[in-house]
């Protein structure tokens, strides 16, 4: 069965998720990835807007020291996350989770998901698993942590994180300066930056 996986953080960038499905080291980051034992690429790959509000929170990554990108359970329709979408194997998408959560096995029921709305799997920073409807007559889903946006203090994210994802922002279109408007209102950056050291901060 085939599925869309929805990426709103480092993994927009399609190099950094092919880590995912082929394993590899990507770049910026400080583990290497096992991969899928499916390695074929997404059979597409499209870009989305996700109603979910984009956050960043914890102390340190694989990524360095810092926070990673999370949204929040509730749609909002002032929030705008923008995501990008490939079509894989419901047993990729279940090791890719497995992966992002640092376990090596879960067991993953894309159709319980999809009756429920939503599963929290494990404790995990990315423990929860949510459908976001059908496209082309796949499923859609992404994942967040199990705990609602608030519940743990915001935290800046690592530059190289960051550049990561502003990688993958530009692969969709978004241009240098419409990177850091995106992420200037963001939790856990919001405050913190003027937008020329943020811009500083993610194209160093």
């Amino acid at each position: 069965m085939d599925v869309w996986y929805v990426s709103y953080g480092s993994n927009i960038s399609e190099n950094r998720f092919s880590c995912y499905i082929e394993g590899g080291m990507p770049e910026g980051s400080e583990k290497e990835e096992r991969g899928c034992k499916n390695t074929t690429p997404p059979k597409k790959t499209k870009t989305a807007m996700l109603p979910y509000p984009l956050y960043f929170m914890k102390e340190k990554s694989k990524w360095g020291q810092g926070g990673v990108a999370f949204i929040g359970h509730t749609p909002n329709r002032d929030a705008k996350t923008y995501a990008r979408k490939y079509l894989i194997t419901d047993e990729q998408f279940g090791e890719v989770v497995e992966q992002e959560n640092n376990v090596n096995a879960l067991n993953i029921d894309v159709q319980d998901i999809m009756d429920q709305g939503y599963v929290d799997l494990t404790e995990g920073w990315y423990g929860r698993v949510i459908y976001l409807g059908e496209e082309d007559g796949a499923p859609m889903f992404t994942f967040t942590n199990p705990d609602a946006i608030g519940t743990h203090e915001f935290t800046i994210p690592p530059s190289s994180y960051l550049s990561m994802i502003s990688r993958g922002l530009k692969e969709v279109g978004l241009t240098q300066e419409e990177v850091v408007e995106y992420f200037f209102t963001k939790p856990g950056i919001e405050g913190k930056f003027s937008r020329d050291s943020l811009f500083r901060y993610i194209f160093h």
